[in-house]
């Protein structure tokens, strides 16, 4: 196992709350961090030659956005910090893209932010946070 924590960053004040965690905890144990953005993206597929086109489009727009507003300043964040730290960005679910790159990354732990989420929704589909705790095979930490 590494000395790497996965972070989960989704631009959220929990996510910052997550990150400014996982910087303490790195500076104390001299572990690396891994900042990860996750796109929702389904997993239907288009037909048409123009649909296939209007979603890969959409697919780059979707990445350069989430590389420059979401991880940008949490990279530089991390970096001011002195902490040293990789970033990167996939689409798929998030509970589940997570928990397959911390078992691909061999990540000592998982650090996530609680989204604050409450009500109906929550109780009928879960959230994010919950459902990594339930699947992941390293150890979670939800920061709230």
């Amino acid at each position: 196992m590494q000395n790497k924590y996965l972070v989960a960053v989704e631009g959220s004040e929990g996510s910052r709350r997550a990150v400014a965690h996982a910087i303490e905890r790195a500076k104390a144990s001299h572990a690396e961090l891994l900042l990860v953005h996750v796109i929702d993206w389904s997993p239907y597929s288009f037909h048409t030659a123009d649909e296939l086109s209007a979603r890969h489009k959409r697919r780059e727009e979707e990445l350069t956005r989430a590389r420059d507003v979401v991880l940008a300043p949490i990279t530089k964040m991390v970096e001011e910090a002195g902490v040293q730290s990789t970033a990167e960005v996939r689409h798929g679910k998030g509970a589940e893209t997570l928990a397959a790159l911390a078992k691909e990354q061999d990540v000592a732990q998982i650090i996530a932010g609680r989204s604050g989420e409450s009500g109906v929704s929550t109780m009928l589909f879960g959230s994010t946070s919950s459902k990594l705790v339930q699947i992941s095979s390293v150890p979670v930490l939800i920061v709230p």
